[in-house]
């Protein structure tokens, strides 16, 4: 019976120290930096998805973003290089959706781009520089870097290069680990998060293996980011719940209600919205 006693004691104290190993793996693969500098001028804001936009008033466009700022609001926005290197803020790698034109932007000047218009309106494509004074001293950024057959190296120094020649307050986030991890070598005072879903349920054209690393967050191994910006409805992924109970900052995407933010907001994450006719009783 004793011997039997001290084997159960052996296999439970083996057991118990593989558990150990195995939460020590999981925390070395998804922790971030906990003492990213600040993430304090971030909180308490509720951010427009590519602008407040709505009828009349496309996505990323300069009107979007100047109601978004005059609301108090902050603004979530995408930046694509140009072919001549110009920081183009657009979402899409393609020109047909929102203008109506075949093409991809990384293929455009940026003399071309100004020439088109958004959705049929008489906006036009914005440039990074031109959107920044609009949050001159107001509300702050997330700036998501979209990598499209240029080096994201060059896309993360150039957009923060521009970020720092305004007095805004911004954080940097992106699909792409490739710019995060450019970041985490050469600008470690900049604030960057990875941006993430359920690659399973929304696969968007990635590969299998980055369908894998990314819904799991693999990347944080390599990237440490400061906060992680998941999509909302996805939230309760194993890797995120993780990442919550390590610690990490987060971010919601899209929310579009006001229950979705309220819930955020309890979170401590930051709110990425859109429909903002459901969100005017609770502006910041």
């Amino acid at each position: 019976m004793i011997e039997l006693l001290l084997v159960l004691a052996a296999a439970a104290a083996a057991a118990a120290a593989l558990a150990w190993l195995g939460y020590l793996l999981v925390w070395f693969l998804l922790h971030g930096r906990r003492d990213g500098p600040g993430w304090e001028k971030l909180a308490g804001f509720r951010y427009a998805h590519r602008g407040l936009h709505g009828p009349g008033v496309p996505e990323n466009s300069l009107a979007a973003f100047r109601r978004a700022a005059e609301a108090g609001y902050g603004a979530e926005l995408d930046v694509r290089l140009t072919r001549d290197g110009r920081l183009a803020v657009f979402h899409d790698s393609t020109l047909e959706r929102m203008c109506g034109v075949p093409g991809r932007v990384a293929e455009k000047t940026a003399e071309e781009l100004a020439a088109l218009r958004l959705a049929g309106s008489e906006e036009r494509i914005p440039f990074l520089e031109e959107v920044l004074p609009l949050f001159a001293g107001r509300a702050p950024l997330v700036v998501e870097l979209k990598t499209d057959r240029r080096s994201a190296a060059v896309l993360a120094r150039e957009t923060v290069d521009c970020l720092d020649r305004f007095s805004t307050d911004y954080c940097v986030e992106s699909f792409d680990p490739r710019p995060l991890l450019w970041l985490r070598r050469h600008r470690r005072w900049v604030l960057r998060g990875q941006l993430s879903q359920n690659f399973h349920r929304h696969p968007s054209g990635q590969d299998p293996w980055n369908r894998l690393a990314l819904t799991n967050l693999f990347y944080n191994a390599f990237t440490r980011p400061d906060f992680v910006a998941y999509r909302f409805e996805d939230r309760e992924r194993a890797a995120v719940r993780l990442c919550r109970r390590f610690g990490m900052r987060m971010a919601y995407w899209t929310l579009r209600s006001r229950v979705d933010v309220a819930l955020a907001e309890q979170e401590g994450a930051l709110p990425i919205f859109e429909e903002p006719e459901r969100l005017k009783e609770v502006t910041h």
